[in-house]
């Protein structure tokens, strides 16, 4: 009755020490700062507007259109005074009087190589903006894949931690056993050896996810807090259509686009440095005041191609342009090949996530399990059980890894073409 009456006092004071305790315990579970999750759109925002690639994109861009206005642009005309004395040879004349001049000129392009000018500007501004666009879509590949690279590794480390949590429960069980001489000691060395491997995988899982935050954050710019959560899940509910209608839309990737544009920029270059053998004239007019006598001219300057017919320029530029459609084809079979490429691995991923949830994580799950129950009756040893455990982490380590292959190849397959084939879901 004595030891029951002490319980009861003892039980009351940890109660009312609880109590005074509890909302201290609430202020510190307060103080403590939630780290800040972010969704895929989130990223991606934040991405495109303080990645330096956006800023360097989006100043390529605006010196092109500065281009533009620069072909425009009329040359500035030119004033040319002179002024000194004037001495007369015939007899008679007084020496001293001054006389002046004063010209004006303005050159003037022929209306065929303004043209080819401003045409040249345009083409360069047009690469410029397929360019920008491209690093806008390149910049949006990388984050989205390491957003999902990140969810990759989240889900390893919950795979390895369950793990870890179960081998050292066994590990104790098994200590038991060992204690009271039920198995031998051979087996505790073996659960022990388990448990330090899955002690290491965990910390190691730990790692990488530090690493792929790093990585994540190096995208989205020092706006983004060193310590940060995401939310998201990797998308599964999409597939691609057919190879032949992915290979219809290869013509239309922006990567062939801008090489196109340096293609046409290539061509116009070509008429420009055809035009300059002739490529003006200037406009001079003058007014000349000696003492005696004013003199008005007007005159025009044309200038002959005899020695100089830019043979050299021509000809580099047509190398060029041979180069830019040389570059072109090769761009195209390279997007076909890589697309196609990144398909198999697609339907290679499929496959494998098709027998993965059809059979062999079933499969292996009751391999353990029954594994398990014959080591609890005492009717197989440690090692088989822990085979049997070692498989079933191994089968889903590569579910998992089938999971972010199937994603990833649809991520390299978007890149390539320029679409949007996984939606962007909070």
């Amino acid at each position: 009755m004595r030891l029951y009456s002490a319980l009861l006092a003892r039980q009351s004071g940890l109660r009312a020490n609880f109590v005074r305790s509890l909302p201290l315990m609430l202020a510190c579970c307060f103080i403590q700062p939630a780290l800040a999750a972010y969704t895929l759109p989130d990223v991606i925002d934040t991405a495109l507007q303080n990645n330096p690639v956006v800023g360097i994109a989006n100043a390529q861009k605006e010196a092109a259109e500065a281009a533009v206005t620069t072909a425009g642009t009329y040359a500035n005309p030119q004033v040319e005074a002179v002024m000194g004395p004037s001495r007369y040879r015939t007899p008679g004349g007084q020496g001293g009087d001054r006389n002046w001049n004063v010209g004006l000129s303005q050159p003037l392009d022929f209306p065929g190589v303004r043209n080819a000018k401003i045409a040249v500007a345009e083409f360069g501004s047009k690469s410029a903006e397929a360019g920008a666009e491209l690093m806008r879509i390149e910049l949006r590949f990388r984050v989205k894949y390491a957003f999902y690279d990140v969810l990759q590794r989240q889900s390893v480390l919950k795979l390895v931690e369950g793990d870890r949590n179960l081998l050292q429960q066994i590990r104790e069980r098994v200590k038991l056993r060992v204690e009271v001489g039920e198995s031998p000691k051979y087996e505790l060395i073996k659960a022990d050896t388990e448990a330090l491997a899955a002690e290491r995988d965990y910390q190691a899982a730990l790692v990488r996810i530090t690493e792929g935050k790093a990585y994540l954050r190096g995208l989205l710019g020092s706006s983004v807090p060193v310590e940060y959560d995401i939310e998201g899940q990797l998308p599964m509910g999409y597939s691609l259509p057919t190879l032949d209608s992915l290979r219809d839309q290869v013509t239309q990737s922006p990567q062939l686009s801008q090489v196109r544009a340096n293609t046409e920029t290539a061509d116009a270059k070509l008429k420009l440095e055809q035009r300059l053998r002739n490529p003006g004239v200037t406009l001079k007019a003058s007014v000349e005041q000696d003492p005696d006598l004013t003199q008005m001219r007007f005159g025009l300057a044309i200038p002959l191609p005899l020695w100089d017919q830019r043979q050299g320029p021509i000809a580099a530029a047509a190398a060029d342009v041979r180069q830019s459609q040389a570059i072109l084809s090769d761009r195209e079979l390279g997007l076909r090949r890589d697309m196609e490429a990144a398909y198999q691995r697609y339907t290679i991923a499929q496959q494998q996530l098709a027998a993965f949830e059809n059979g062999l994580l079933s499969q292996a799950e009751s391999v353990l399990k029954v594994a398990e129950a014959a080591y609890r009756f005492g009717e197989r040893g440690i090692l088989e059980y822990m085979d049997a455990q070692r498989t079933f982490r191994a089968v889903r380590k590569d579910y998992l890894a089938a999971r972010f292959d199937y994603v990833s190849s649809m991520l390299e397959i978007e890149r390539l073409l320029g679409t949007e084939l996984l939606e962007v879901k909070p």
